[in-house]
């Protein structure tokens, strides 16, 4: 008898924020939604390579919860583009987000495949970061497809 296959599309996001002088002030992890609009673009990807690839991350300060059928940040304040590499099962997407960008009190993320609109990949919230106008934030997004 054969056992049925689950597969699943699961993620954590790294966020580092840095003081003007380099010194971190935050550093934390947060577990992702990967949102119906993100599986239905890993599912069409291997069919045909016509959509954009994912290229862009948001944050934003909207404190509503992650749900599956988001398509874009509640309240979006800074998009800015990522890489992207593949490693084995994972993706790994890195954004920086500089001084004078995403300043604000953030609580919320996304990776999309447009500098504005586009595809939703996943999307989290978290604690509030009030990133200061002359701080910088690395966010690390993984991916693991298992």
């Amino acid at each position: 008898m054969l056992k049925s296959e689950r597969t699943k599309a699961t993620g954590k996001v790294n966020i580092v924020v840095r003081d003007k002088n380099g010194k971190v002030k935050e550093d934390f992890t947060v577990p992702n939604l990967v949102v119906d609009t993100g599986l239905a673009f890993i599912a069409s990807r291997m069919e045909d390579a016509s959509s954009g690839v994912m290229s862009h991350m948001a944050v934003g300060t909207d404190t509503t919860a992650a749900a599956s059928g988001d398509t874009a940040l509640g309240t979006e304040l800074a998009r800015v583009t990522c890489s992207g590499a593949a490693n084995g099962a994972n993706m790994v997407y890195t954004a920086e987000f500089e001084a004078g960008t995403g300043t604000g009190s953030l609580t919320e993320a996304g990776i999309f495949n447009a500098s504005s609109a586009g595809t939703m990949l996943c999307r989290t919230g978290f604690n509030v970061i009030n990133k200061g106008a002359a701080d910088t934030m690395t966010v690390t997004w993984t991916i693991t497809i298992s």
